[in-house]
This record gives C-alpha cells, sequence and structure tokens, in this order.
C-alpha cells in the first residue's frame, strides 16, 4: 500500500513520535508500505510520522549513493524506536530536500558521525555507528521522531524567505510527483 506524504503544516510532523511495542500488530506490513511510499515518491529515507502514524519507526535505502561511498551498496534497513546516542565529527553541508516540504531544498549542516541503538524488524537489538551519508540520512530521519524538520537548522532570514513556499504547501498548492496529504484537506 502506497500511503499519501503528510506535509508541512500537519501537527503529527511537530510531534515526538511513540515507541513501537514488541507486539505491534502488522509490523512487517507497515516497514514493506513505508518503502513502497519511499520508493515512489523518489526518497531515500521516510519516517512514519511522515505518513501520519505517530510512531518510531523509519525506513532507510541509501544504495543509490554507492557510487560515491561503496559501503552503501544494500544499505537498506528499518530503524525502530531509535536512540541517537552520540554525533562526533566536523560538521558538513550538503543540500537536503525533504518529502513533506516538497519543492524546497536547502543547505544543512550537520555532524559527520552518529551512533545510533534501534531495533530491527524482529526486535534484536543493534549499537551502531554510521558516517558520510548514511549519517545525514539517518540524523534527518530520526528529526521526523523528534518533531523536528530540517527547515528548523535554517537562520532565521532564511525561514523568512521560504515562508511563502511554506504557505503554499500548507494549502496544497505544491504538486510533486507523489501523492500527499494536506492539512485540513480531505
Amino acid at each position: 500500500m502506497i500511503y499519501p506524504v503528510t506535509v508541512y503544516g500537519d501537527p503529527i510532523l511537530r510531534k515526538r513520535a511513540e515507541d513501537i511495542p514488541a507486539d505491534y500488530e502488522g509490523l512487517k506490513e507497515l516497514i514493506d508500505n513505508m518503502f513502497e511510499t519511499m520508493y515512489v515518491s523518489d526518497g531515500v529515507g521516510l519516517a512514519a510520522p511522515q505518513i501520519g502514524k505517530s510512531l518510531r519507526i523509519f525506513v532507510i535505502d541509501a544504495s543509490s549513493a554507492a557510487d560515491e561511498e561503496p559501503e552503501l551498496d544494500g544499505f537498506k534497513k528499518a530503524f525502530i524506536n531509535p536512540v541517537i546516542l552520540e554525533k562526533t565529527g566536523d560538521e558538513w553541508i550538503m543540500n537536503e530536500g525533504c518529502l513533506s516540504l516538497p519543492e524546497i531544498r536547502e543547505d544543512v549542516s550537520r555532524p559527520e558521525t552518529v551512533r545510533i541503538r534501534y531495533v530491527d524488524e524482529n526486535f534484536v537489538e543493534h549499537d551502531e555507528v554510521y558516517s558520510g551519508f548514511a549519517a545525514r540520512v539517518i540524523q534527518h530521519e530520526y528529526d521526523h521522531l523528534e518533531g523536528i524538520l530540517f527547515i528548523d537548522y535554517l537562520s532565521p532570514l532564511k525561514k523568512r524567505i521560504l515562508k511563502g513556499k511554506l504557505m503554499a504547501i500548507t494549502k496544497g498548492k505544491v504538486r510533486p510527483a507523489y501523492r500527499i496529504k494536506v492539512p485540513g484537506l480531505k
């Protein structure tokens, strides 16, 4: 099932998501549907709040970046109930976009390396360290679980410049190549 992507203005994107219990009904189906939605939307990551579910889970498939970072070949994972334990390394800037903020891309500075603890779809716990592009995508998706959007890292001036585009998103006056769920519209 392909979900519509919840866009800017919906309160769920600003709320801290809830942990998923080990007996969560339909977890495998949810993960499969999240990957399917992400692929149809041309994303490399997708968090549950972006499909209207306040759950602490995100999926990533960063294998498209394997040309630049060969270790990302086959990098496809679901991160359930994640906790970022540490962010280290130099901050580096990269142009980011977000399925929940269609037609907006901006430079964002993030630490190079992240250590994260999470459980996989079998509720096996992992404690792993990622660097480079994988770390960036993990931080971006993790932020969604905390109610943070990448535009929150921008300067006040940059946010003012984007205000018109953000208002257009909240009113559904954007036309991305994927289905969206606009706040307040059926």
